[in-house]
């Protein structure tokens, strides 16, 4: 392994040299020339950016936080929202827990902190949803501190720049080492943005464009031709099959028959449709009686955890049906499928396509 520390500030200078020219616009973002000219980015944009973008990518986000900062453009704005038109708005993003704590956050930091974040790594990993990841990144890009944030952009490029064979998640510490000997006093924030364009860039998982990497003097991996090998990951372990069915009810005037989940748990806090529990031999259990009608196909998901199959019924909602504390009826004109979560999302284009 290369000793990269005696170089580290002339490296950390040349990756913002790049940056400066590179920079991807993102809308909540401010670009290096704004900031040094004197803008900071909102806190507030960061922080709902940095949520949004966990698990998933800057395509899928920009849509949905263009939205929210539409409807709430503040961090005070949200935490006075309804629960449900945040969850709503949320659906598509996955991972539900995270609209959850967007809001226990939000709320905090309106109350506690008088609707400003905090600027400091500690303080900021203190709030409801908020790791060490975007507590760093927070820090980092609101506020200009000198925090070093590691994400898996940064992971692989800080892992092929060492070129380093050991396997993640193992060898984070290692990887957070040297990405911190890297991290500079001068322009942090713009640095931290720098390093992770550079890996969702140039140092990309699969045929990494070593020809124009501003580190490709310095990098290990690529004088070793091992790059496009690294980083270097655990095997997982295969993904178990779960069932399940859900009930798809209409009234003759176009009532759906909904239901919120329970706050805990996978779509915690979310509208779908009533249905078994997700195992191995899920038990019928539907709303009510009636002449089932079973939709030909099935519903494939995939979770973090498992991958699910769900059968769709059918039946229609009888008048005067009286509904308990979970579930809601919705007029047709108030119901919207893309407020649903993706996995019952699938369920009603099933049925439509039936």
């Amino acid at each position: 392994m290369r000793d990269l520390n005696s170089n580290s500030a002339a490296m950390s200078g040349d990756l913002l040299a790049w940056y400066d020219v590179h920079a991807r616009g993102m809308p909540w973002r401010v670009g290096p020339a704004e900031c040094t000219a004197g803008n900071r980015p909102d806190p507030y944009k960061v922080w709902l950016s940095e949520v949004m973008l966990q698990q998933t990518t800057v395509a899928a986000v920009r849509d949905y936080f263009l939205r929210f900062t539409s409807r709430w453009p503040t961090v005070s704005d949200l935490a006075a929202a309804a629960d449900a038109e945040v969850m709503a708005e949320w659906a598509g993003l996955g991972y539900y827990a995270r609209a959850r704590n967007l809001l226990k956050c939000a709320r905090l930091v309106a109350v506690g902190f008088g609707g400003a974040f905090p600027d400091n790594y500690d303080d900021l990993l203190k709030l409801p949803g908020i790791g060490p990841y975007t507590a760093a990144a927070i820090a980092s890009i609101a506020f200009n501190r000198p925090e070093t944030v590691l994400d898996g952009n940064v992971e692989r490029v800080m892992a092929r720049l060492h070129d380093i064979h050991e396997p993640l998640p193992g060898v984070k510490p290692v990887l957070k080492a040297h990405a911190a000997e890297l991290t500079p006093s001068l322009r942090p924030g713009d640095y931290a943005q720098a390093v992770m364009d550079l890996g969702a860039t140039i140092c990309t998982p699969r045929n990494p464009a070593c020809g124009i990497c501003p580190w490709r003097e310095h990098c290990a991996a690529q004088n070793a031709g091992t790059a496009a090998e690294l980083p270097k990951k655990t095997p997982k372990k295969p993904k178990p099959t779960r069932s399940g069915i859900v009930y798809l009810a209409k009234s003759a005037d176009g009532t759906w028959l909904l239901e919120r989940r329970p706050d805990k748990g996978l779509l915690g806090g979310m509208l779908g449709w009533p249905g078994s529990e997700w195992s191995d031999a899920p038990c019928p259990n539907p709303p009510f009686e009636a002449d089932w009608q079973e939709t030909e196909g099935e519903v494939r998901h995939t979770f973090t955890h498992f991958h699910l199959m769900l059968r769709v019924m059918t039946a229609e909602l009888p008048a005067g049906f009286n509904q308990n504390a979970a579930q809601e009826l919705i007029p047709s004109r108030d119901f919207r499928p893309s407020s649903l979560p993706t996995v019952m999302r699938k369920a009603f284009e099933l049925f439509q396509g039936r």
